[in-house]
C-alpha cells in the first residue's frame, strides 16, 4: 500500500528530523494543515496573539541558542503583521525563519484570498525570500530556509506556503527529503596568510581597535572577543545598538574611535553605526581592515575608504576571529596602556549614576530603577536581561552589567521586548529574564502577557512610566526647541493591572525603598510581572553627558 504524504506533513517531519521542535505561531486559514499535521509530531506550538510576536520570540530564540528560532503565520495580513519585525532580527543577525502561509497557486493573480506579494514584501528585510512550488520538495526548501539563516552572516529567512502545496498529498517514495548536510553549510574560514597579514598591518598601528559585528552579541561571543583582546593585547569591543559611537553600554566610545588609527571591522558593516569610517568622528588617517562574511560589504568599505582600507577579506566573524588567535602566537601583543585607557573609556559613566535620586515626590530617577535591579541581575550569571528602545531602556543599557543581554538592535526599533522575554524563558527555564522598557514600548504588545501566562514562561518587565515618548520629545526638544513639542504625551496608566487582569502579578511602585522588596515579590510570583514605576521624565545618561 502506498503512503501518501501532504505537503504539511513533509515539512513538519523535515523540521522534526532536523531538530527544529519549537514552532511560535498564531493560527490561520493558510496553515491550518501545518496545525493538523503537528498533532502527532514532536513539534511544540507556542500560539501567540499577534504575528510580530512570532517573529520576536524566535528572534530571542536564535540569539541565545545560535540556532533558528522558527516561526509559522497565516498568509495575506498575517504575513503582513510578521514582516514588519524581521526588520529587528535582521539588524541583529539572528538565525530565524518565518513560515508563511499563502493563497493557492493556481489562484494567483485572479485575486485568491488574502492574495499578495509576500515574498517581494518580506525580501527587504530579510537575507532571502520566496515561495515554495512543490509538495514534493518542500521539505528541501525548509531545509534551505535554514540553511541559509544560519549561514555566512545570520539573519532571518522568509518562505511562503500556499496552501495547495501544503495540502496536496503525494506518495512517500516521491518525496525528496533533505540530508542533514541540506540544513547547513560549511563556514568560511579566514586562511592562514590573511590572517598573518592582518596581524601584520595590527602590528604597525599604535592604537587600534577591533568593533565587533551584532552577531557577537551573546555569550560566545563576548568570550570570543576578551580572548582576541587577550591574545593580540588589543581594545574589542561590539557595536550593536542604533545610537553608534553614543550607545549608552560603552560609555566614552566616541573618544576611543577618534583615537584609533586603525579599525578592524570583524564582521561589522562599514555603515551609519560607525559613521561610515568619516570625519570628525574617525581620525582622517585611520586605516580599516574589513573581515565580513559578504564580498559585498567589503567592497563597499573599498569604495568608501579608498586606500585607507588596508586589507579586505571574506570569512565568518566567527572562525575569524579565532584563526586571529590561533596565528597570533609568538607575535608581540599591543600596547597594554592602549588597552586599559580604552576599556576605561568604555566603562566610564557620570560621577552622579551612583548617587542621583529623583527631585519629584512619587517619582523615581531612573538611575535609582537600575541601582535596585543590578544586585537582581547579578545573583544568577545565566540571568537574561532584555532592553527595549527608548530614554528608559537606555539607562539600562547604561548601568546594567550583563552578559546575556538583549537590545533593540542596529534597526532601532521598539516594542520586541515582553515575546522576546517569552521567548528566551523558553530557552532559559530557571535563572531570572527581566524585561527593561518604558510605558510607550509597553503598549506594543502588552496582549503578549496572556500569551506568557498561558504558556507559563515567567519573566519579570520593569516598566518605567512617565506618561510620555520621551525619546521624540527630547528629539522635538534638541531640533525645534521647547515649545515646539507635540504628540508625545501618554497617560498615567496602572501597567501593573493590565499583568493581573490577564492572569500575571503586578506591582506599583512610586518610591526607591519600595522596588527591591517588589522585585523580589515579582520574581517569587512564579508568573509574568510587571513591576510599574513612576519615574521622572529623563533624557538618556548619552543625552546628560553631551
Amino acid at each position: 500500500m502506498t503512503t501518501m504524504l501532504r505537503g504539511a506533513d513533509i515539512v513538519v517531519r523535515t523540521l522534526e528530523r532536523a531538530g527544529h521542535t519549537t514552532i511560535f505561531t498564531l493560527s490561520g486559514n493558510h496553515i491550518m494543515s501545518l496545525f493538523d499535521a503537528a498533532i502527532d509530531s514532536k513539534l511544540e506550538l507556542l500560539h501567540v496573539r499577534h504575528e510580530a510576536a512570532t517573529v520576536h520570540m524566535a528572534d530571542a530564540y536564535g540569539r541565545l541558542t545560535g540556532k533558528p528560532g522558527i516561526a509559522w503565520v497565516t498568509g495575506g495580513p498575517g504575513h503582513a503583521n510578521a514582516v514588519g519585525a524581521l526588520f529587528t532580527a535582521l539588524g541583529q543577525e539572528t538565525p530565524m525563519v518565518l513560515f508563511s502561509g499563502h493563497t493557492e497557486t493556481d489562484q494567483l493573480g485572479r485575486g485568491g484570498f488574502q492574495e499578495l506579494r509576500q515574498a517581494e514584501m518580506a525580501a527587504p528585510v530579510s537575507k532571502a525570500s520566496w515561495m515554495a512550488t512543490d509538495t514534493a520538495t518542500v521539505g528541501m526548501e525548509v531545509a534551505k530556509a535554514i540553511r541559509i539563516a544560519t549561514s555566512g552572516r545570520p539573519g532571518p529567512v522568509h518562505l511562503s506556503l500556499p496552501s495547495d502545496i501544503l495540502d496536496a498529498s503525494v506518495p512517500e517514495s516521491a518525496v525528496v527529503w533533505p540530508s542533514a548536510s541540506d540544513f547547513c553549510s560549511e563556514p568560511v574560514a579566514l586562511n592562514d596568510a590573511a590572517a598573518d597579514a592582518i596581524l601584520s598591518i595590527i602590528g604597525t598601528a599604535q592604537r587600534p581597535l577591533v568593533i565587533g559585528a551584532p552577531v557577537l552579541a551573546n555569550r560566545p561571543g563576548r568570550d570570543l572577543l576578551a580572548r582576541i583582546e587577550a591574545a593580540l593585547g588589543i581594545p574589542t569591543v561590539i557595536s550593536e545598538g542604533p545610537r553608534g559611537f553614543n550607545d549608552a553600554t560603552l560609555g566614552r566610545y566616541a573618544d576611543v574611535a577618534k583615537r584609533a588609527d586603525l579599525i578592524v571591522l570583524l564582521g561589522k558593516a562599514l555603515d551609519f553605526t560607525v559613521k561610515f569610517g568619516a570625519a570628525p568622528f574617525i581620525d582622517p588617517a585611520c586605516r580599516f581592515i574589513s573581515i565580513d562574511p559578504e564580498g559585498a560589504l567589503i567592497e563597499r568599505a573599498t569604495q568608501t575608504k579608498g586606500k585607507l582600507l588596508a586589507f579586505g577579506c571574506v570569512a565568518d566573524t566567527y572562525p575569524a576571529g579565532e584563526a586571529l588567535i590561533a596565528r597570533s602566537a609568538g607575535r608581540v601583543k599591543g600596547d597594554a596602556a592602549w588597552v586599559a585607557e580604552a576599556k576605561a573609556a568604555f566603562a566610564d559613566r557620570p560621577d552622579d549614576m551612583a548617587t542621583i535620586t529623583s527631585k519629584t515626590p512619587g517619582k523615581l530617577h531612573p538611575a535609582e530603577v537600575f541601582r535596585a535591579l543590578q544586585p537582581v541581575l547579578a545573583r544568577n550569571r545565566d540571568s537574561v536581561l532584555i532592553c527595549d528602545g527608548g530614554e528608559f531602556a537606555q539607562w539600562g543599557q547604561s548601568m546594567l552589567s550583563n552578559d546575556r543581554r538583549m537590545i533593540n538592535g542596529v534597526a532601532g526599533s521598539i516594542g520586541s521586548s515582553l515575546p522576546m522575554a517569552s521567548g528566551a524563558r523558553v530557552v532559559e527555564q530557571s535563572a531570572p529574564v527581566i524585561a527593561v522598557l518604558g510605558d510607550g514600548t509597553f503598549g506594543f504588545h502588552m496582549s503578549e502577557l496572556e500569551t506568557a501566562v498561558r504558556l507559563n514562561l515567567p519573566y519579570v518587565a520593569v516598566v518605567g512610566t512617565d506618561s510620555r515618548w520621551n525619546a521624540e520629545y527630547n528629539l522635538q526638544v534638541r531640533d525645534y526647541g521647547p515649545n515646539r513639542t507635540h504628540g508625545c504625551e501618554l497617560n498615567p496608566t496602572r501597567y501593573e493591572l493590565v499583568a493581573t487582569a490577564l492572569g500575571g502579578h503586578g506591582e506599583l511602585v512610586e518610591n526607591a525603598a519600595d522596588l527591591p522588596a517588589a522585585l523580589e515579590r515579582a520574581i517569587a510570583s512564579g508568573k509574568p510581572a510587571v513591576v510599574n514605576v513612576m519615574i521622572e521624565s529623563i533624557p538618556s545618561p548619552v543625552v546628560r553627558r553631551v
